[in-house]
């Protein structure tokens, strides 16, 4: 019967080892239960991972309740099967409904299962979440360390080796990683796909390195002894395993290389024998209940935020008011407002990819360096470990060019609205505004990067006073936010009489829009520094024409003040920094058809296609989004 827990940098008792073998036991069988009973799964993975995962939950996590996570998430029977061993989840449960619509026990593993601290599924994210929860325990002080597992082909991840990078600059020396070296790909083995030095690889980026045999419990056990006693780097346990490990008829293909059972579901009848070499012995039985009562960590439900609810305990701050002579850029506004949210609150940190001067987090970085994280030329990284620290109790910002943050890590934004996540994205350099660095750099299609995620909001100000309000409310409210900006300084938007549009007493609320001038023949609907072409453009159309103008800050939420316009005037023209394929032009459209909106006339003024270099206001005339092309374009609606 299971008496007590063994300690850290103490051998293994019999009775430890025996206990081991009944619960992976219990496990094995799980797992083949699972993918068996869907007929969908990854098992040969899950296999030869369970050995480690057992010991970690069992001897470990079920007391401390440290963050674990799994980033090759195929192996989610082996994950449910060891919670369920935990007495965390209902394994008849687990079993029944595993990969079946309606159920929470996704093919890859998801935070809606209890224990689960982050879903992942493509490779090469959950590593960096996990270094991100080992960063946030060091923050804070707690003493506690992070737990990642991934797969020996994952190390082929370019987002891999930024965090290995990552993990070693900051001194991740809590963080532990275990490498399942299986030596089996998904097509084929590990030698035959890409040959890849795993032990070079980490030895590359300073690691403290531990080679185990990944089935033997005694040297999992003091391998991670081993690790708790590192001081002062983070450590990679390479885990020798085969593949579908414990199972008779699996087992063969992984020692042989052959990745037969990577994603394929046996048969009842070839699992047969192994189910009754696997089912536990009525004392077997009593053992595992006896265990799980002396288990003192118990996972709480998972918790998701409503996505705009406000957040407790956060402090917004004075706004800063820029006036009416003064001329600035948003990303200044947007790195003043930072510093002073981050001065009221010791949990909003910065993270930038080796551009703190350019995004302006240069504030944060240069009066408060704790709240401030490098994280290099590592943009996928950065937004993965974003999301992993919003998990840890921090409300961090990430920042980086447009064009970067929403192609080259759209893949880890997405992995962080499926987990529902509190990230927080604020890119500068979008559109024609970057000027001369040219195409490559001139973010014309990042907004359209977020449109199809349900859970990212996405945000565009008029100018630096909006700017600052916006960011001040997306700090207090919780969800992932995308907040586009350019580069270029331009004059704050006022009102007819002169003052300050976004003033003390102008209070930003996400779908807001905001009527600027007043007409009645034509709409413009107008998102960033288009809103200020737009009121040129109204100007010099004075007495041809009656605009009404309307400034759009979200694409994805329009309020009344935009209906009733467009009902107004029924002639409609939205004009944007970027291209009309998927940004505000697209939506209002979908707006106008999804609402049954009368309209006679409507026209998307944006960019067609790419630009060269050369000065932001010459790119905004030869595309035609300038206050010229704007007034052409209104003239040719009248």
């Amino acid at each position: 019967m299971f008496e007590n827990f063994p300690k850290l940098g103490e051998d293994l008792s019999q009775e430890h080892l025996d206990f081991l073998t009944t619960f992976t036991k219990s496990c094995r069988k799980s797992i083949l239960q699972m993918v068996t009973n869907a007929q969908s799964g990854h098992p040969g993975g899950a296999l030869s991972s369970i050995d480690y995962l057992a010991t970690l939950y069992a001897f470990i996590i079920g007391q401390t309740g440290e963050k674990v996570v799994v980033s090759h998430g195929h192996i989610s029977p082996a994950v449910y099967s060891v919670l369920a061993a935990m007495g965390y989840i209902d394994r008849e449960e687990v079993v029944e409904n595993f990969r079946k619509i309606g159920s929470k026990f996704e093919g890859h593993v998801t935070r809606h299962v209890p224990g689960i601290e982050y879903g992942t599924g493509p490779l090469g994210i959950g590593v960096s979440v996990a270094s991100a929860f080992a960063l946030g325990e060091k923050l804070k002080n707690s003493g506690r360390r992070a737990y990642a597992l991934m797969g020996d082909g994952e190390v082929q991840e370019g987002q891999v080796h930024e965090m290995i990078h990552f993990a070693k600059h900051h001194k991740l020396n809590n963080l532990i990683l275990f490498v399942d070296y299986n030596k089996v790909q998904l097509t084929a083995s590990l030698k035959e796909t890409i040959n890849i030095d795993i032990e070079k690889t980490f030895e590359a980026g300073h690691w403290h390195i531990i080679k185990i045999n990944g089935h033997d419990f005694n040297e999992i056990w003091k391998a991670l002894s081993e690790a708790q006693a590192v001081t002062d780097k983070p450590v990679v346990i390479i885990g020798d395993t085969v593949m579908g490990q414990g199972s008779a008829f699996m087992q063969p293909d992984g020692e042989s290389h052959v990745p037969t059972w990577h994603g394929k579901a046996p048969s009842q009848e070839e699992i047969a024998a192994d189910l009754e070499s696997l089912t536990l012995t009525s004392e077997e039985e009593s053992e595992l209940k006896a265990f799980q009562s002396k288990v003192t960590f118990k996972p709480q439900e998972p918790h998701f935020p409503a996505p705009l609810s406000k957040v407790a305990g956060v402090s917004e701050g004075t706004p800063i008011t820029y006036g009416p002579d003064e001329t600035t850029d948003c990303r200044t506004a947007y790195g003043k407002a930072l510093l002073d949210l981050a001065k009221a609150n010791s949990n909003v940190v910065a993270l930038t990819a080796d551009l703190k001067g350019s995004v302006m987090t240069k504030f944060v970085s240069e009066e408060l360096p704790a709240q401030y994280i490098e994280c290099g030329i590592a943009e996928q990284h950065m937004v993965s470990a974003t999301g992993g620290l919003s998990l840890d109790g921090f409300i961090p910002f990430c920042s980086t060019f447009g064009a970067f943050i929403s192609s080259r890590a759209k893949d880890q934004a997405r992995v962080n609205d499926i987990n529902q996540c509190n990230a927080k994205m604020v890119a500068t350099h979008c559109g024609l505004s970057v000027g001369e660095d040219g195409p490559t750099h001139q973010a014309i299609d990042d907004s359209g990067s977020f449109l199809g995620m349900f859970n990212t909001m996405v945000i565009e100000p008029a100018d630096p006073n909006q700017t600052d309000r916006i960011i001040r409310y997306i700090t207090s409210h919780f969800g992932n936010f995308y907040v586009r900006m350019g580069r270029h300084k331009f004059p704050n938007i006022l009102k007819e009489d002169g003052s300050v549009f976004y003033d003390e007493n102008y209070a930003y609320e996400y779908g807001k829009c905001d009527l600027l001038r007043e007409g009645s023949d034509l709409t413009i609907l107008a998102t960033g520094a288009m809103v200020t072409e737009a009121l040129k453009a109204r100007d010099e159309l004075a007495g041809e024409m009656s605009v009404e103008v309307v400034a759009v800050s979200s694409i994805k939420k329009f309020d009344e003040t935009l209906k009733s316009s467009i009902l107004k005037t029924k002639k409609v023209m939205t004009v944007e920094d970027h291209n009309t394929l998927s940004g505000l032009g697209g939506q209002v459209a979908r707006l106008i058809e999804k609402e049954g909106l009368e309209v006679e006339k409507f026209k998307m003024v944006g960019v067609e296609e790419y630009q060269l270099s050369g000065k932001s206001p010459k790119l905004y005339a030869a595309a035609g989004i300038d206050a010229e092309g704007i007034k052409k374009a209104c003239l040719e609606l009248k």
